[in-house]
């Protein structure tokens, strides 16, 4: 079955892709999509893969740490050993 649905282009080239044609494709917002030309046509498919898309979909064996606490222990630490260092001279 051929349907043909009607969009606007902007002043810009950037056209908004109908409800109908993102639920088809399975795209979400911020997503990304594909243009292929072949000849006089052009196909509109989601996009195979990308790391923006992959991002989230792996859980992370460990927690990441928190590096507010990290950076709070580096200062720390160079703050013991500059105290170290000028009580050794």
């Amino acid at each position: 079955m051929t349907k043909e649905i009607l969009a606007t282009l902007t002043q810009r080239g950037q056209v908004t892709v109908p409800a109908e044609v993102r639920r088809v494709l399975g795209v979400k917002p911020r997503q990304k999509i594909t243009f292929v030309i072949d000849r006089d046509q052009i196909r509109l498919l989601p996009a195979k893969f990308t790391l923006e898309n992959a991002f989230g979909s792996v859980t992370p064996i460990r927690r990441p740490e928190d590096f507010e606490t990290v950076a709070q222990e580096a200062r720390a630490e160079k703050a013991a050993r500059a105290i170290a260092h000028l009580n050794s001279e």
